[in-house]
């Protein structure tokens, strides 16, 4: 399904030469905020640990925020922004702890067509920055385990989505996101220091509303 959605953004994107109308859309200068839902979905994996089982993270969905601004009809810089994201940790099948992330993206975009199209496909490519906070273990395994920390990560991300500019300032958007997020997550079990490096790396859903300054 993955691979699908991003296939069917990328394709529309090279399509996106044969949609034009006459409103005007994504033109050099213009500021472009959207707002709507967003799903982050971790890929994650890790080490089996102390033999027992890997980390497994649940996925969450929060309200979305991306900025963006035009730096010339086909070239943009976008900021993802959200509420904060909140996973519960499973060790195998067993919930043992909960943690919230800010997983702020910024990302240099291509627009396809022209401004005067009112569809515009886009691909981008940047960074993510992800803050953990608030983690706590909700099951100690009868105080087994102790002293929960997920890591800050810095990674790459990359993006596809589509516009439809329904009029000369509103659009509906749907976009994905992929991002490189590795943390050390450490913990004390039975008093020894255990330390996992768990990659993520999720894939991220967003359908929004935009507006264009």
């Amino acid at each position: 399904m993955k691979k699908s959605i991003v296939s069917g953004l990328i394709a529309a994107a090279l399509l996106s030469t044969g949609f034009a109308a006459s409103v005007s859309a994504h033109q050099a200068g213009d500021i472009i905020v959207r707002a709507g839902a967003v799903v982050v979905a971790p890929n994650e994996s890790s080490p089996v640990v102390a033999e027992v089982a890997e980390f497994t993270v649940s996925n969450n969905t929060q309200l979305g925020l991306n900025f963006g601004y035009m730096l010339t009809d086909n070239i943009g810089v976008e900021l993802l922004a959200a509420t904060p994201f909140s996973h519960d940790i499973s060790l195998g099948a067993l919930k043992i702890a909960e943690t919230k992330h800010l997983p702020p993206t910024l990302v240099a975009q291509y627009y396809f067509g022209s401004a005067d199209s009112k569809l515009r496909p886009y691909i981008g490519a940047g960074v993510n920055f992800t803050n953990f906070f608030d983690n706590e273990f909700t099951n100690d395994l009868d105080g087994a385990l102790t002293d929960l920390s997920l890591s800050n990560s810095w990674g790459l991300a990359a993006q596809a989505g589509i516009d439809y500019q329904v009029n000369k300032n509103w659009l509906v958007n749907a976009s994905v996101w992929y991002a490189q997020i590795s943390t050390d997550v450490t913990f004390n079990l039975g008093g020894a220091a255990q330390k996992v490096e768990t990659d993520i790396d999720p894939w991220v859903y967003m359908v929004s509303v935009g507006y264009t300054f």
